[in-house]
């Protein structure tokens, strides 16, 4: 079977790799085309993807309109050479949902995010198969399938990710020392509009107050203020992972981020107007990412729940519990996704 992949945001690659590499293992034929974005392109190359660029991110609506029809058009020349039996996306990925409509193909995309109105206004008329987590709070009609699992489950399952250690030493941290992670995201998604997620303010008053408890470390998508530039942390993104789970807390708004440390057994605070439904479950069945969703309030709340559980000196030791619990409720993601590419690939 030939398989065409589109990847559109750093996220994508880790919850593809896996699924790539059993692919190929298998015999079928993967192609990856990538949108670049942040570090997803210094990621493909991290673990050795051969992939074809076909557009870049942007920021404003008039932009990613024109964006979208060029990454459409190089996705049309790729596939006229390529052939693909079947072509598969991440989150709100319109492209391959068009093209396997354009093309006559099976397009498959695994979403989790339930606010990203636009795109689903724009993809999910044409794509034969949407998979989401059973959380996901929207039903997307007969197209919809749902799994017992989120997208950080597909690599961040011990079937996939074994910690490691040593990323302490790269940053002079011993195992047991107390160090808060802050991530902050760009807010430039189409779905985002007119939201901004935490204030300058709210970032100055955690750092002051988390600073307390522990080393802070801040990683951004955004280009980080200066006085913030002392916190920055210099790892490449690969070790990322190995970082959140040696970590004793991550505050800020990214819901991947918070997703990952729930998987990975690291509390996590989220701040998002709209939230997703995979960390609401996170929060109510598994106690291990609070989400917090007014924004005229979230700072300040978030700050409080963010500093109760620092004052935990069980903390850590609690969060490995609970993820032991998550685990053993939900699938190995990776594998379902191969099945399912293989059953509508009619392998």
């Amino acid at each position: 079977m030939r398989i065409l992949f589109n990847i559109c945001h750093p996220a994508q690659v880790h919850l593809f790799k896996n699924l790539l590499w059993d692919l190929e293992k298998k015999g079928h034929k993967c192609k990856i085309t990538a949108v670049e974005k942040e570090v997803s392109l210094n990621l493909l190359d991290a673990y050795g993807f051969e992939y074809e660029v076909v557009g870049s991110a942007k920021f404003t609506s008039f932009s990613k309109a024109m964006e979208l029809i060029k990454i459409e058009y190089m996705l049309y020349k790729i596939a006229r050479v390529f052939k693909p039996d079947i072509l598969v996306g991440g989150v709100g990925n319109v492209h391959v949902s068009h093209l396997g409509k354009l093309i006559g193909k099976t397009s498959i995309v695994f979403d989790d995010t339930e606010h990203s109105k636009i795109e689903h206004l724009l993809m999910d008329p044409f794509a034969t198969v949407i998979c989401t987590p059973a959380s996901y709070r929207i039903s997307l009609g007969n197209k919809q399938i749902r799994y017992e699992g989120n997208h950080e489950l597909a690599y961040l399952h011990p079937h996939y990710f074994t910690p490691d250690a040593r990323v302490l030493n790269d940053l002079g941290i011993k195992e047991n020392d107390t160090f808060i992670i802050l991530r902050f995201v760009s807010w430039g998604a189409i779905h985002d509009v007119g939201h901004a997620g935490l204030t300058l303010e709210d970032k100055r008053n955690a750092v002051r107050e988390l600073k307390k408890y522990g080393r802070i470390l801040i990683t951004s998508e955004k280009p980080l203020e200066k006085e913030f530039e002392m916190y920055r942390i210099n790892l490449p993104p690969e070790k990322m992972h190995d970082l959140l789970y040696y970590a004793t807390l991550l505050y800020g708004d990214s819901a991947t981020m918070a997703s990952e440390c729930a998987v990975l057994g690291t509390h996590a605070i989220f701040c998002d107007y709209a939230g997703r439904g995979y960390t609401d479950e996170e929060e109510k069945r598994y106690g291990l990412v609070y989400n917090f969703y007014n924004e005229n309030s979230m700072g300040k709340d978030s700050l409080v729940k963010a500093l109760e559980l620092l004052n935990n000196p069980n903390l850590k030791r609690e969060g490995k519990q609970k993820r032991e619990t998550l685990l053993a409720e939900k699938i190995d993601v990776t594998k379902f996704m191969a099945d399912i590419i293989e059953k509508y690939g009619g392998v």
